[in-house]
């Protein structure tokens, strides 16, 4: 199985727009082209809601194009842990702000798994200086979360798997057993 890439609305507008006159798009542009036509072989592609929303939004010849890139890009999730992680990632200033849905990109690709997230957004997301808080806000958020779910399922199986006459059980008769369990 390919490994899975989910595409930020960045990618997806460099590939669909007309040709630019500034050099340093001009570029991004054309290796989007390239790389989009040999990553399809090489890549499992997904995308979020959210990328298709931004993606509808602007000029709609060129919403239009952009939402033709997407075509046959399969949808994962925003659960309501891509929403608590991406909180973290704001929460803890991994992220500013005022670039929230960066943050929800970030959340949408890590809580689904996603081995790769494609982004040409080098101010919140592809930013080194900013990556080390990135990551250790979602390793964070990750290891509060199982820890949690640890705990949940030793409780669980504490109270499910233990023999029976270990289990506390109510007095049958009032006068043979006090509260405390002695007589």
């Amino acid at each position: 199985m390919n490994p899975t890439a989910h595409i930020e609305t960045s990618v997806v507008s460099q590939l669909s727009a007309r040709p630019s006159q500034d050099v340093v798009v001009a570029a991004y542009q054309e290796v989007t082209r390239e790389r989009w036509r040999d990553a399809a072989a090489r890549f499992h592609f997904v995308a979020s809601e959210l990328v298709l929303a931004e993606c509808r939004a602007g000029d709609r010849s060129a919403a239009h194009a952009r939402l033709e890139a997407l075509e046959g890009v399969a949808l994962v999730d925003a659960s309501p842990d891509a929403e608590n992680l991406a909180r973290r990632l704001l929460d803890s200033g991994a992220v500013p702000r005022e670039a929230a849905t960066d943050a929800a990109h970030i959340a949408i690709a890590v809580t689904n798994g996603v081995e790769y997230l494609v982004t040409w957004n080098f101010r919140h997301i592809a930013n080194a200086a900013m990556w080390v808080r990135i990551e250790r806000a979602c390793r964070d958020w990750s290891d509060k979360r199982e820890t949690a779910r640890r705990v949940k399922q030793r409780i669980s199986a504490r109270r499910w798997l233990l023999p029976q006459e270990t289990r506390w059980k109510p007095p049958t008769h009032a006068a043979t057993c006090s509260r405390s369990g002695g007589s």
